[in-house]
């Protein structure tokens, strides 16, 4: 008897995943006295902390009554299906945790789906029953309703619900009564989720996820399928195309809370990592060096956005980050590629550009962002859908887009949707709110939120998955006012923008330095309007007949990185280095842009 469960934990963003894992870790008495507790601590970079969502899984394990149990925190967001297919290889079952008043998700049925392909045995735990109009009874028919609609065994469709609050720190088997522990979880964990089956036999081992250290290098994370694996032990390392690489594992260590412990050596069923083993990559197997037998590789899902990554040449390059080289960036992108199963990178032999393909805009932000925070500067053009020749027709990637929103405004975003290309699958009432759900093509979704939040006064909660591939469906309309230009480098003065601001709103603040060519507002009609900003008052001695207004500016709009990757046009970038993001056109010259749009 094997006394460990290994359990993934499924739920869409905000619905309390990460504080319900907190509240075990707390049950399972791992806190030290200096922790504060209330702090996330598997969220633990800065960008997981800032925007709430999980985008690297991460394992810890608890010990409760005499068991281990192996948590593994899984990402909500679709754009990193890459992260959640290999994590629940390592699961014999799954938590599906759900909002008590949301319900089931887009993205929860995502990773649910892969799930219940595999074959995991599913815990319902149903959050958030403090809410004051949430409906536990409801959301647990729609559970059964998404489970039978993925076509979940009679096994897998039995499944035990456990209610409560993580927030709050209590969990019951029934959600009128509130106890003041969460030991229910860990309860139905034992219970119901099946120990690792112990197969004997040569050592074979998936290798998962992976970790660095600059002090040993890579480190392999997986688990143990069959057999064990020892301190020292020569293993094969047998790779994706079947050729085969003898290795050596120089040390062996299991999970303990947060950390690692050394052992000399783990059974099957159990998750470690490896350190030692040379040149292998994500979806290889560990197996017996006399007769390698590797496990099936991992499936991943094709990149459906691609976006051109440049090194940054404006006039201000190399005034704020450290790494600017084109050699830097390459390094660094070929870094990401290690560990980052859902992005491809293709160098052009001529010149410093990279074609950068991944899931989504969100997953491909999050690159840029994390790169930006650690001292690199670069130039990233217009996210583009990759076509694909499906059967001799030209297909492009669908989504299926859910939008959740205020009843007198659907008619809006209805129509906003359908100019896109969208078609409406469903709309149905919660309450005084809709929940409308449309295909629409992954074009049509670049841009779209932002004008979704505006319309709706930043109520709508919209969420998409990819679908699959379908016909191309014609041209989308793209923003149609122009840019605002420009026209020299210098410092902006306030005299300059006020006398410009009925042409159109500006994206900068008087005083910020600019160049030629830069992106400074957007203008009220069609085509690019190239104006002098740096313009400043002319002070003479002659009295002037008029008396002088003061400058009355409007506050600039600020964009976030994603809304301007999804608001610039294909012939702009954005300028990202590590302390301003600045949007400029690829020709900053005017007369050279005249000439190749003549081209």
């Amino acid at each position: 008897m094997q006394k460990i469960r290994n359990v993934a934990i499924i739920a869409h963003v905000d619905h309390g995943k990460t504080t319900l894992v907190d509240k075990m870790l707390l049950a399972g008495q791992l806190f030290k006295d200096h922790e504060k507790p209330g702090e996330l601590i598997l969220d633990n970079n800065d960008l997981e902390r800032e925007r709430g969502i999980t985008i690297v899984s991460k394992n810890v394990s608890i010990r409760y009554k005499d068991f281990k149990i192996n948590i593994i925190d899984t990402p909500g967001h679709a754009d990193f299906g890459g992260e959640v297919e290999r994590v629940l290889n390592m699961a014999d079952g799954v938590i599906l945790l759900v909002d008590a008043f949301e319900g089931p998700m887009p993205q929860t049925r995502f990773v649910l789906q892969k799930a219940i392909e595999i074959g995991l045995k599913p815990i319902v735990v149903i959050n958030k029953v403090d809410k004051p109009n949430c409906r536990p009874d409801e959301v647990h028919e729609e559970v059964f309703d998404l489970m039978f609609s993925l076509d979940a065994t009679e096994e897998q469709l039995d499944f035990p619900t456990v209610y409560g609050s993580a927030k709050n720190n209590w969990m019951s088997s029934d959600w009128k009564v509130q106890t003041d522990n969460i030991n229910a979880v860990l309860d139905t964990i034992i219970e119901n989720i099946p120990e690792p089956e112990y197969r004997e036999g040569t050592p074979q081992m998936l290798i998962t996820s992976l970790d660095f250290s600059s002090y040993v290098g890579r480190i392999a994370i997986g688990r143990i399928h069959r057999g064990e694996l020892k301190e020292n032990q020569d293993v094969a390392l047998v790779k994706r195309d079947g050729s085969v690489i003898k290795s050596r594992i120089k040390e062996l260590h299991v999970f303990e809370g947060f950390g690692r412990s050394k052992v000399k050596e783990a059974g099957c069923g159990e998750i470690c990592a490896l350190v030692g083993i040379e040149g292998f990559e994500i979806g290889d197997s560990i197996c017996d060096i006399q007769n390698p037998e590797p496990l099936p590789p991992i499936a991943i899902d094709e990149p459906t956005m691609s976006m051109i990554f440049s090194i940054n040449d404006s006039p201000f390059f190399g005034k704020d980050g450290k790494y600017v080289t084109s050699r830097h960036i390459n390094d660094r992108l070929v870094k990401e590629l290690d560990r980052n199963l859902a992005l491809r990178v293709q160098k052009s032999p001529d010149s410093d550009i990279w074609s950068v393909f991944g899931r989504g805009v969100l997953h491909l932000s999050v690159l840029i962002e994390t790169m930006r925070r650690e001292g690199y500067e670069l130039q990233v053009g217009q996210p583009q859908v990759i076509f694909k020749e499906i059967d001799g027709v030209k297909s492009e990637p669908i989504e299926q887009l859910s939008i959740n929103l205020p009843e007198e405004v659907s008619g809006k975003i209805i129509e906003m949707v359908a100019i896109r290309k969208g078609e409406m699958i469903s709309m149905e009432r919660k309450g005084e709110r809709v929940h409308l759900e449309f295909l629409i093509p992954s074009r049509g979704i670049i841009g779209l939120r932002t004008n979704v939040l505006t319309a709706s006064a930043g109520e709508a909660v919209m969420a998409h998955r990819f679908l699959e591939y379908q016909p191309y469906k014609g041209e989308i309309e793209k923003r149609s006012n122009g840019s605002i230009i420009a026209m020299e480098s210098g410092t902006a003065f306030a005299y300059a923008i006020d006398k410009l601001q009925d042409r159109g709103k500006f994206f900068i603040y008087p005083q910020d330095e600019i160049y030629a060519g830069q992106v400074v507002g957007e203008h009220a009609k069609e085509g690019d309007l190239v104006v002098n900003v740096t313009k400043s008052k002319k002070l003479t001695n002659m009295r002037a007949s008029g008396a002088d207004d003061k400058a009355r500016i409007i506050p600039p709009i600020v964009f976030s990185l994603e809304e301007a990757l999804e608001y610039i046009k294909e012939d702009e970038y954005v300028e990202i280095t590590p302390n301003n993001m600045r949007l400029r056109k690829i020709y900053l010259d005017e007369n050279e842009r005249k000439r190749m749009a003549k081209k």
